[in-house]
């Protein structure tokens, strides 16, 4: 691929004119097209702010571009993205497939308002079961493949390759506790005596027998698990013959484990063996997906997906956006089933085939057991979107109804939900939740270690402060930078009454009528769509966990801040801590407000402090479990894994380390004379 550069400042686009003097988009267009190759590239159209408005791929780049130069046949959709173009930017590259790709990767990079986003692009669990140790380890994986082993996935959810692992330990009985816990056996765990794991730790099975086991786990996630259960039959029913009852038992407990592993993959059609399918449904301007993994030829669970995109694009637009972004950073199975077809098919098996560097086939089943799939996961689609659409209604009549009980001067769009966590003022934490429109917004869920030294172990005043300081400050800062727009959505707004919000936001709207005398300035009923998962950075309400003392502190770090414009609530336990009975305290308010017991908004409001007090709590048991595993030697410089593993082996805890000499920590295979001397100064200095 060869590729001009996709950074802004090293494109191959001209600088950015003064935004003053550019004229409407399609003369900015124009004076690309003269010196534009008509080789394969992708584009990218920025607005005057430098943001990046649309990613496109073109198999002749002069061609494409020079449609945006002429508004006659443009949607009202496209000639608005036009309208806003203050510059372009231009990556050329070999082939239309590397181009797609490429597109692909940028749009999920600067996430362009004009295009179809995907969101909720987190990684997939895998099953691992790792193969750089004398006895294997099961355990879940996400991300980069860095480990030695063996992958299996993806699985649609961290729950279902939960279950999956639990079940295979029962099946056979792999060990999943980590290296130092492994090493450090000095006798069977708990796993062992419940008959999950085989404890190769303590010797209880030989290494070459429980390799054995490894090799059958890993041939039933291949897939051959029929040949695995027909293996274990035959085992039981030997042991059974020799009168080992209590050994046949143990295969037999197996092959139920097995039968129940089987049995949780819901769907599993003949003659799929690697395939995902995707289903696009449409509804009420939203488009869902629905996406099933199938590996082995079982099902391994599905996930809905609703990416922003325009509501006049049809189903089969959508989906050929979705499953190019999807593939960005995923393995590509062989068979990918849709339920719409699209343009790009060809070129997109093409891509994706050069991509995994084997034959992809992207297929749009009319019968048969493929077609009968895609139906499922079109009802599927079709429930998830229902649900959703439901619950946006539902979340949107919450809203206002917290606007009404609290007078506040709008429908809330960004809450913020803030409480803090700690045992005696130690692994002291702060968190923050998120709701709005749609829901938690967990993707801006935030944790804060509490960092300040002259804090006194408990004051949890000080703890608000630190918390809410952080956060405010920073976003004080990104929007005096002009890194955070800190405004509701254009159409949020609008409902709200506020006035100079017209068909497009940031002030275009003159620029349009001018452009596009055919449409003036109309409802912005397209940029509602484009702009459907865009965020307010600030938020309109913030709760605070805690009485008028934390209120206090929190109108205080507001003042100092010099932010004025967010209301804040605290919210505290009424008499004896009875949920139902909690006191909303207002700034200013002379006496809390209280709600009816079976009012909606008080129930919502306990559920966004049960959310925090779930978040911060695990936030804070995570960190207390972290410095209970910590061991002093992690902290030395020089001493990795293997030095560890050695110099516990040796003297058999860390506290024996702290107290050994120079030349007795000298006598540990790996640890040299400037190493030892460093380790012995460490803990000397620490007892100094």
């Amino acid at each position: 691929m060869t590729i001009s550069d996709d950074k802004p400042e090293q494109s191959d686009a001209r600088p950015v004119q003064d935004v003053a003097v550019v004229a409407a988009g399609p003369e900015v267009i124009q004076g690309y097209l003269k010196t534009l190759p008509g080789s394969p590239g992708v584009y990218r159209m920025l607005d005057a702010a430098g943001e990046v408005i649309y990613v496109g791929k073109a198999r002749n780049l002069k061609a494409r571009v020079s449609n945006y130069a002429r508004f006659s046949g443009l949607s009202n959709r496209i000639a608005r993205m036009v309208a806003a173009t203050a510059s372009m930017e231009f990556v050329t590259v070999r082939t239309e497939a590397e181009a797609l790709l490429l597109e692909a990767n940028l749009i999920k990079r600067f996430r362009p308002r004009f295009n179809v986003l995907m969101r909720d692009d987190k990684s997939f669990p895998y099953i691992l079961i790792r193969r750089d140790t004398s006895a294997p380890q099961i355990l879940k994986h996400r991300g980069a493949r860095s480990m030695k082993g063996d992958y299996f996935g993806p699985f649609a959810s961290a729950g279902a390759v939960g279950r999956t692992i639990n079940m295979l330990q029962r099946a056979f009985l792999l060990r999943s506790c980590s290296d130092s816990v492994y090493e450090g056996r000095t006798r069977p765990c708990l796993l062992f005596q419940i008959k999950r794991c085989a404890g190769p730790c303590t010797g209880e099975i030989g290494l070459e027998d429980y390799g054995k086991l490894v090799d059958e786990a890993t041939a039933f996630l291949r897939g051959e698990s029929q040949s695995v259960r027909e293996l274990y039959q035959k085992m039981m029913e030997d042991a059974a013959e020799r009168l080992e009852f209590e050994e046949a038992a143990r295969f037999r407990n197996r092959l139920w484990a097995l039968a129940h592993v089987t049995s949780d993959q819901a769907i599993n059609p003949e003659g799929i063996e690697e395939a995902d399918v995707f289903a696009a449904y449409q509804e009420g301007g939203q488009t869902c997906i629905q996406v099933f993994f199938f590996r082995t030829g079982q099902n391994w669970g599905n996930r809905a997906y609703y990416p922003r995109a325009d509501r006049a694009l049809a189903e089969g637009e959508v989906l050929e956006s979705f499953i190019a972004q999807f593939y960005d950073d995923k393995p590509v199975p062989r068979l990918i089933l849709a339920s719409h077809g699209f343009e790009t098919r060809d070129l997109m098996e093409e891509a994706l085939g050069s991509k995994a560097g084997r034959k992809v086939e992207i297929r749009v089943p009319q019968r048969g057991a493929k077609s009968a799939l895609i139906d499922h996961a079109l009802d599927n689609a079709r429930e998830a979107l229902g649900r959703k659409l439901a619950e946006t209604s539902s979340q949107a009549r919450l809203l206002e109804a917290t606007r009404e009980r609290f007078n506040l001067a709008k429908r809330p769009v960004r809450i913020e939900v803030y409480d803090n966590s700690h045992i005696a003022g130690t692994n002291a934490v702060g968190a923050m939740i998120v709701a709005g429109p749609e829901g938690f917004v967990k993707g801006q869920y935030r944790k804060f270690n509490i960092k300040s030294a002259t804090l006194t172990p408990g004051d949890d005043y000080a703890m608000m402060r630190e918390v809410l300081t952080r956060r405010f400050k920073r976003l004080a800062d990104a929007e005096a930078t002009g890194g955070g727009t800190g405004r509701a959505l254009p159409e949020v707004a609008a409902e709200n009454g506020d006035e100079g919000v017209g068909g497009v936001a940031d002030g275009r709207d003159e620029r349009l009528a001018a452009v596009i005398p055919e449409a003036g300035v109309d409802d912005g009923a397209d940029d509602d769509a484009m702009l459907a998962d865009a965020f307010p950075d600030r938020p309109d309400l913030v709760l605070i966990d805690g009485g008028l003392g934390q209120l206090a502190v929190a109108e205080g770090v507001l003042r100092e801040l010099g932010i004025a414009d967010v209301t804040l609530i605290g919210v505290a336990k009424g008499p004896d801590r009875d949920a139902g009975r909690e006191h909303f305290h207002l700034p200013g308010a002379s006496r809390p407000i209280m709600l009816e017991p079976r009012d909606p908004v008080l129930y919502f409001m306990q559920r966004l402090r049960d959310e925090a007090h779930r978040f911060v709590i695990g936030t804070h048991r995570a960190k207390r479990s972290k410095a209970i595993g910590q061991n002093p030697l992690d902290e030395i410089g020089g001493i990795g894994p293997t030095r560890k593993r050695a110099l516990l082996q040796h003297f058999g805890s860390a506290k024996a380390v702290s107290r050994a000499g120079v030349e007795d920590l000298k006598a540990v295979k790996g640890v040299s004379a400037e190493l030892a001397q460093k380790i012995y100064d460490f803990f000397h200095d620490r007892r100094d």
